[in-house]
């Protein structure tokens, strides 16, 4: 088992104590554990299968808790997660995950109607009777509504990280047999997309079947879909994510390639315009159509120079006018991860962070980064630890002395993540503000305002001077919850006005902005900054989702701040 999976067990089981209003200090050691186990760098499976360790070193795992993980280890659950279940049906986990309710909610609508299912919280809307329990109106059901329409729509997708480390993992696994030339993914995965259906792999070699008989020897394999000449189709997890391996010759690699990566707009557009040339594309190439003869299909470059057309990067491949960039050659000379300099939101042990301000900059300098931003939590979030102004005062001066000594070879700018209250006001007092390198202002509360409530809010804390930078902008945690609504165009337009740059949050869970937020706001003249929103030195790792993101909207080195010198990245950031 995988650390994930061990804290999503005790995740899961806090959840339903906290439905069943237990004791909060066993739920919040639960949920603790539980963080600490996802981002701890080894696998607690094997130090639990190891008689010389003590899962204990694991900060926030006491005595009790190791038990507990012994007991899942052993056979995949444990006595606290069994009676939980047999109180409540699992299905009341998944209502959880709709936007609107949380665990004394839905303990309201099991006890008052004796629903457990999505199914029927969705009748209870559409009858109006969840309006009739205390604390909850006809807003709410709106809002659970639409809240599982958007459930049903991602169900069976998976963020684009545990995609790509799948995708990795199987590659490799194919590239190491005999044969074999090249392995690479394609559908949404190669998009860049932050979540997907499926995984497509495809394989160069001359001979499918050594290829397809090595695939369904993977060891993560749950079951076999199907088995052909020169494809498969295969579970692979806990997870059960669908990997189709297409094994194909070289004349038709590019073709495939092009094919299967998608999206089904873009590939229609292509094909009619193939059309008007008096040629057909499919997966095995570009044919002429009078004579059937290929004319392209070995490397994608040939197919799309056949059109008349500069080669469409694979992120850009969504039918948003990239096709008639590709033909006037102004296709954008998209953002290069190589050219980013440094990382701009992170979190240490002061606030919810798992690691000291020397780790996370130890770990920056080994991914080649001049500088980073150490932007821990605010007060608003006192589970957090959040700084007070006392605090933040004291670690700007001590970021000016660590840059003075010289001693971690990277420059640091002290940095905040700065709640906007309810009100738009900042969660820290203006002078305390101004003591900072840069402010990130980002939303973590009262996420269910209205649209017109949320945009006075957001431009509101615009209004601070000391504020450089719009945190995760839309608060969306990808296949759990929804951005909160608001004018984007008016807030993007005052932040252009302003000189506050939007963030794009490179953590998998969320990828916000959204590729066509990202156009919209660049429309708007502003420009951005792409950061981890590290709690954990390993999650520096996931800049490169970040930096696909960008590309989705369009973006190049211009257009984001991080990718400048660090005199020059602080200087722009002002404004100067």
């Amino acid at each position: 088992m995988e650390n994930a999976e061990y804290a999503r067990l005790l995740s899961e089981t806090a959840d339903l104590m906290e439905i069943a209003a237990e004791d909060g200090f066993r739920i919040r050691s639960y949920r603790n554990a539980a963080s600490a186990i996802e981002g701890y760098p080894e696998r607690v499976h094997d130090i639990l299968a190891n008689p010389e360790r003590q899962v204990t070193e694991i900060p926030g795992v006491g005595k009790g808790l190791a038990f507990v993980l012994h007991e899942i280890r052993e056979r995949g659950s444990f006595e606290r997660r069994d009676e939980m279940l047999a109180r409540y049906p699992p299905t009341a986990l998944e209502m959880l995950k709709i936007q609107g309710l949380g665990p004394k909610s839905i303990a309201a609508i099991i006890e008052h109607y004796r629903v457990s299912t999505i199914d029927g919280l969705e009748r209870l809307c559409r009858e109006q009777k969840l309006r009739e329990l205390p604390r909850m109106g006809a807003k709410l059901e709106e809002k659970v509504l639409r809240s599982i329409a958007s459930y049903r729509q991602s169900a069976g997708r998976f963020l684009l990280s545990f995609t790509s480390e799948v995708a990795v993992e199987i590659s490799e696994y194919l590239a190491a047999l005999p044969g074999v030339e090249r392995v690479e993914p394609a559908g949404s995965v190669r998009r860049g997309k932050e979540t997907a259906g499926d995984l497509d792999l495809l394989v160069l070699a001359s001979d499918p079947q050594p290829v397809l008989d090595h695939f369904v020897k993977f060891p993560r394999i749950s079951e076999i879909l199907v088995k052909g000449e020169n494809k498969c189709s295969a579970k692979v997890g806990l997870e059960g994510l669908q990997v189709d391996v297409r094994v194909l010759p070289r004349e038709s690699y590019g073709a495939a390639m092009q094919y299967f990566t998608g999206s089904k707009v873009h590939n229609v557009a292509l094909r009619t315009r193939a059309l008007k040339f008096g040629l057909s594309l499919n997966e095995y190439g570009l044919f002429r159509t009078s004579d059937n003869e290929r004319v392209a299909g070995e490397t994608e470059e040939e197919i799309y120079g056949k059109l008349g057309l500069d080669w469409v990067a694979p992120e850009l491949r969504e039918n948003q006018g990239e096709i008639e960039a590709a033909l006037e050659h102004r296709l954008p000379n998209l953002l290069d991860l190589k050219s980013i300099r440094g990382d701009l939101h992170m979190h240490t042990r002061e606030t919810d962070g798992r690691a000291t301000l020397e780790e996370m900059a130890e770990t920056a300098i080994g991914r080649g980064y001049e500088y980073i931003a150490i932007t821990d939590h605010s007060k608003a979030l006192a589970m957090a630890n959040g700084l007070d102004e006392a605090r933040v005062v004291a670690f700007a001066n001590q970021v000016r002395e660590l840059n003075k000594e010289g001693r971690l070879g990277i420059r640091i700018f002290s940095g905040l993540e700065c709640d906007i209250r309810r009100d738009g006001t900042m969660d820290i007092e203006w002078d305390a503000l101004a003591e900072l390198d840069l402010v990130i202002a980002s939303v973590h509360s009262h996420m269910n305002l209205e649209s017109n409530e949320m945009t006075d809010r957001l431009l509101k804390a615009l209004e601070c001077p000391h504020v450089r930078i719009l945190g995760h902008p839309t608060g969306r945690i990808l296949l759990h919850r929804e951005g909160y609504p608001y004018d984007f165009e008016r807030v993007a337009a005052e932040a252009a006005k302003r000189g506050v740059v939007f963030e794009i949050n490179a953590s998998p869970e969320r990828l916000d902005l959204h590729a066509s937020l990202i156009r919209a706001a660049k429309a708007k003249g502003c420009r951005f900054t792409i950061a981890t929103d590290a709690h954990h030195p390993r999650h520096l790792a996931n800049m490169p989702f970040g930096v696909r993101t960008a590309r989705r909207g369009w973006l190049e080195d211009r257009d984001v701040l991080n990718t400048l010198p660090s005199d020059e990245f602080i200087s722009a950031l002002r404004g100067h």
